[in-house]
Parts: C-alpha cells; structure tokens; sequence
C-alpha cells in the first residue's frame, strides 16, 4: 500500500485521530459541569443531562431520576448560550472528524494528500478548533439558567460556578480543541509529499 504522507503526515494522521475523538468524546459526554440537586449527583453537557427532578405521582413527590439523556428539544436546551454552544462546538467537531478521517485515508491512498491540500485541512482544523474553542468559552454563560443553579445551590452566574465543578469532558473537548489548533495544523504543513510532476 502507497502512502500519500510523509513521516510527519503518519504523524500528523494519529494526531488529529486523537484530538477529533478527543473532542468529539468531549462534546457528547454529558459531564461539562457537576453538582448536586437533592443530595443526587447531576452533570449537564450542551445538550445533555444526568440526573432530572419529575414528578413521582404515587408518592405525591418530586423525586430525582438518575439517568442520563438528551433535551427533548432543542429548545429544551436551558440557555440559549448552550444551544449555540451546542451548534458551534458540533460544527468544529464534524471539521476535525473529517480532516482525521481524510488523514488516515491518507495512510492508505497513495496522491490523495499533496502538500496544498495538507496545508487546507490544517486551515480546516485551526477552523474546527476554533469553533470548538469558542462554544467552550460560551457555556459559562449558561450557568445563570434556572435548571443549573438549582443544581449549584442557586448560587452560580454567568462565569460563577456557585458550588457546582467543571467536569473532564469540557477539558477534554477544550484540550482536543488546543491539540487541533497549534499540533495539527503545524504539523499539516509538512504531511502531504510533493507532487511528482509528469512532462505530457
């Protein structure tokens, strides 16, 4: 099998590999911010959310149900920060998937990858990055939504967590973010071989 990468494209591929799953884990993963509502544990990612006060009919009483799920709907989503968080950082992870798939084909194939092209899919990532980056610094925003300071004693704000904690996915979604904007796009510079140029 021919490769369309030099050394520092194989490099290149496993790199975005591990910073778009990286990211991509992140997003999904329901554990952007910790807290507690009635001495239950409960966690909300952008669009997702562990643990849930209802209504418990027979006991005339609301009771947490600890399971984990999306919103119902979009519009379910507490803040409208979140929800463009959601879109934002949902966008930069599909760029980073794509280029990381892109990437390891590259592995494979040899002329898919030529040092132009290398050099755009770094520009999608640093893109991708970006976007990821920036739905990280949007969530802070939501924290003064009625569902999250429920959750942190009814203490948080915007950039206040009152007694609630960031969790691992948001570091690992802004670490993957870190690892596409400065690593991979470096490194795509130097992934794609130069093209052999046939005389017609």
């Amino acid at each position: 099998m021919a490769s369309s990468l030099t050394c520092t494209g194989m490099i290149w591929a496993l790199v975005s590999l591990l910073s778009a799953a990286a990211s991509c884990v992140g997003f999904f993963m329901p554990y952007w911010l910790l807290g507690s509502q009635m001495d239950k544990p409960v966690s909300f990612g952008t669009f997702r959310r562990c643990s849930y006060p209802v209504r418990d009919e027979d006991r005339q009483a609301t009771i947490m149900l600890e399971q984990c799920g999306r919103y119902a709907s979009f519009q379910g989503i507490p803040s409208v920060e979140w929800r463009i968080c959601t879109v934002v950082t949902g966008v930069g992870c599909g760029l980073l998937l794509l280029v990381a798939l892109t990437a390891v084909m590259g592995c494979c194939i040899s002329e898919l990858i030529s040092r132009t092209i290398g050099r755009a899919a770094g520009g999608m990532q640093f893109l991708g990055g970006l976007l990821i980056g920036s739905g990280c610094a949007l969530y802070p925003l939501g924290w003064d939504s009625e569902e999250v300071r429920q959750t942190c004693s009814n203490r948080s704000d915007q950039f206040e967590l009152g007694s609630c904690q960031i969790g691992w996915a948001y570091y690992c979604t802004g670490a993957g973010a870190t690892l596409a904007m400065i690593l991979c796009t470096w490194l795509a510079c130097f992934a794609g071989k130069k093209q052999k140029q046939y005389p017609y």
